[in-house]
């Protein structure tokens, strides 16, 4: 979800700015989703590389995620919403902390759609955990294979990603969802993030829909 900052520059204001208005943003295309047969949408709301922001942004950051799990928790389960946090969440403040695995336990019944909130992620350090997580278990190198890899990310038990949509006119992966996303369609959006619609979503599940996928073959 990339422009936030961009979005605010463009109109005098402070990057904190730009982050109210991705995070408002964010609520109708959870909503619009699940009517156009999403089952599972990740959004890459803060990565470990955002740390090195100025400290106020970051601190901003935080206090709006906490104030958005915390006051839309109950519309995700009216919703038929499940969160999940995919990330190394403990390394976020306890506040947040308490915030996400609230909304992940109170919507934990929900199976209209999956919503996977990327925060404190890396794709790198997910692929690291992973490893780490065989290196535990004492798994022979020789026996280690792409189930074994898949089942100890963080987003163990869902499919592989089908589509990426990068807002803001980037045309890169920035680190997220290296493993799962390896054969997925990337769009590449000019919207700002908090200028992206349902329309723009349509607009980019219409353009999945033109692609032939033939995954290598």
């Amino acid at each position: 979800m990339d422009g936030n900052r961009r979005w605010a520059a463009a109109r005098g204001l402070p990057s904190i700015a730009g982050h109210v208005q991705g995070v408002e943003a964010i609520r109708p295309i959870v909503r619009a989703a699940p009517d156009h047969g999403i089952e599972v949408l990740s959004l890459y709301v803060f990565s470990q590389e955002n740390w090195r922001r100025p400290e106020d942004e970051v601190n901003g950051l935080f206090g709006l995620v906490d104030a958005a799990v915390q006051q839309h928790t109950d519309e995700l389960i009216a919703e038929g919403v499940r969160v999940r946090v995919i990330g190394r969440l403990h390394e976020a403040p306890s506040d947040v902390q308490r915030s996400i695995r609230n909304a992940e336990e109170r919507t934990r019944g929900g199976g209209r759609m999956a919503l996977n909130i990327a925060f404190n992620y890396s794709g790198r350090s997910e692929l690291i955990d992973a490893m780490r997580s065989l290196m535990a278990a004492d798994v022979p190198p020789a026996e280690v294979d792409e189930a074994m890899v898949t089942d100890r990310l963080y987003t163990a038990g869902q499919p592989d990603v089908d589509l990426v949509i990068r807002t803001g006119g980037e045309q890169r992966m920035s680190n997220f969802l290296l493993w799962q996303g390896a054969y997925a369609e990337l769009v590449f959006s000019p919207a700002l993030w908090p200028d992206f619609k349902e329309a723009d979503l349509v607009t980019a599940l219409d353009e999945f829909t033109r692609r032939q996928r033939r995954f290598g073959s």
